[in-house]
């Protein structure tokens, strides 16, 4: 029997307590899980999505991986939780019959987002129309729809249509879009120093009051600087920019200069960062642009199919514009492919450049009025966020960026759904005096 001395039979007893006290220490969350856990678990918004009606029959639809950057499936994949899907309809003439016609398109997705609600898919997707319901929508397991206006055109003359678009589900309005409306005057204005109203119209002043009495979010991402600059003005509520980024970074007109931002800042409002190439990084989009252009032409002519540019869409017949809309995702996806085998190709806007437009206000204005959108299927989408499927690139982006959790859920959808909340609240207020 071997000899074990009492000094060294103490050691032993020592080493085999310590080791039995000692705790094993937690791995180091690496920071894709970090952001993995944070996307699961809030709510993701984005605050514009195209859509045609084309996509909301019984054979054709949501439920299926079409070529739509949006989808039920590119949602899952993406961890997409909200999407507000866009009622939509572009500028025509200041009269009764364009509003006549414009007041239709808007119908007709009214009832398309309706019909993948209630008959399409209601066990996959609900329609929302208050924060509570969104939360409890997602509790559920289901996507949540909500519906924004982007022209207020096609409600014509007509005050009391804001209260049908408010019954259809409208919860944000915008009075313009490109072209001066009949409520106040757009962006596109500054490209010729032409103006309609300097502003607002009376028509336009009536509005802002008619949604904030029914609780209807004001959208200036299309209206002028001097529209927007009234509208804040006038409201008795925060207000919204549905899709824009910071023109301290990119030089365009659908962009917030700091001005703006303060003035978004101070009526408590939020900006919803877009994933726009254009609108993130000229020099970079420019030159990206102009070698895409002939890779687009010469797929688009492989397919024996009209091309244009997307300064021409407002020259084109109806028919040419429903053709084109329906071949952007084909061909670009056919020349995705194409240049990927390249490599002279000039980088892509990115993630990474989206996300500098959120770190810039969130630095100027702060983390609470800033929030993202893509404007998908409307000319929306960068490299790393070109489809929904890929949502989950933003978030990996900000945790790298050292935002924390409260802040992603914030940027993801707390700050616009406190200002739906609040807009909501006032509207209630209103109704009482």
């Amino acid at each position: 029997m071997k000899y074990t001395s009492p000094v060294g039979f103490s050691f032993l007893l020592i080493s085999l307590l310590t080791s039995c006290g000692e705790t094993k220490k937690e791995p180091i969350e690496s920071l894709e899980d970090k952001a993995k856990r944070i996307h699961e678990k809030v709510i993701t918004i984005d605050t514009h999505n195209d859509i045609n009606v084309k996509n909301f029959t019984d054979s054709v639809n949501y439920t299926q991986n079409l070529d739509t950057q949006v989808n039920l499936p590119k949602m899952e994949t993406g961890g997409l939780d909200v999407s507000w899907l866009i009622v939509y309809t572009g500028q025509d003439t200041l009269s009764s019959e364009g509003y006549d016609k414009g007041a239709a398109n808007a119908m007709a997705k009214f009832n398309a987002i309706h019909k993948l609600c209630t008959e399409i898919a209601p066990d996959q997707i609900e329609l929302a129309l208050t924060s509570e319901e969104v939360r409890n929508i997602a509790k559920k397991g289901k996507k949540v729809a909500m519906i924004g206006v982007e022209n207020a055109y096609p409600i014509g003359d007509d005050l009391s249509n804001f209260e049908k678009y408010h019954a259809m589900g409208a919860r944000y309005i915008s009075l313009s879009h490109n072209g001066h409306s009949q409520f106040c005057d757009s962006n596109t204005g500054e490209k010729d120093s032409v103006w309609l109203h300097n502003g607002l119209s009376d028509l336009g002043k009536k509005a802002v009051s008619e949604m904030n009495r029914l609780g209807i979010m004001i959208d200036v991402s299309h209206p002028s600087k001097e529209s927007m600059k009234q509208m804040i003005a006038l409201s008795k509520a925060p207000i919204i920019a549905s899709h824009s980024s910071a023109r301290a970074l990119c030089d365009h007109s659908r962009n917030l200069d700091d001005e703006q931002l303060l003035l978004m800042k101070e009526n408590g409002g939020v900006i919803q960062t877009v994933a726009f190439s254009s609108y993130l990084n000229t020099k970079k989009h420019e030159a990206r642009a102009a070698y895409m252009k002939e890779i687009y032409e010469q797929v688009a002519d492989s397919l024996d199919i009209e091309w244009h540019e997307r300064s021409q869409f407002n020259t084109l017949t109806d028919a040419q514009k429903e053709a084109f809309i329906g071949n952007i995702p084909r061909v670009m996806a056919i020349g995705k492919e194409i240049v990927a085998t390249k490599e002279d190709v000039p980088p892509a806007v990115n993630v990474a450049d989206f996300v500098d437009h959120i770190d810039y206000m969130v630095e100027q204005i702060g983390i609470d009025h800033v929030g993202i959108s893509s404007d998908f299927d409307g000319g929306g989408g960068i490299e790393g966020w070109s489809d929904a499927s890929e949502t989950f690139n933003v978030t990996l982006e900000l945790v790298k960026r050292g935002y924390s959790e409260d802040d992603i859920e914030k940027l993801w959808g707390a700050n616009l759904l406190r200002v739906l909340d609040e807009v909501q609240a006032i509207s209630a207020s209103l109704s009482k005096e």
